[in-house]
């Protein structure tokens, strides 16, 4: 497929491109080599290829959930400035 100049202006246009006289044509080059490309993958047979959801055929590596820290609940709240109940107490930032 060749596009001509006003396709090229228009496609510019359309994405909201400016582009200069003088680079009409290498991008109406560029453009076509697209648009064949396109056009020679739209031949390929592909009647017996199934469908993939990633190009390699293997599993994530997980690392196995287990609990690798202790709990420090209590030494952390033992150093802030204000706990009641389990909660740490903050000042009110927002009024009504």
């Amino acid at each position: 497929m060749s596009l001509v100049r006003e396709d090229v202006l228009k496609i510019a246009h359309l994405a909201r491109l400016a582009i200069d006289e003088d680079a009409v044509v290498k991008y109406s080059q560029e453009l076509s080599n697209i648009l064949d490309l396109v056009a020679q993958m739209d031949t390929v047979e592909i009647g017996d290829i199934k469908p993939m959801a990633h190009p390699f055929a293997a599993s994530q590596r997980l690392r196995p959930d287990l609990i690798t820290e202790t709990d420090q609940h209590e030494l952390y709240q033992s150093i802030a400035p204000a706990v009641q109940t389990g909660l740490y107490l903050v000042p009110i930032v927002i009024d009504n």
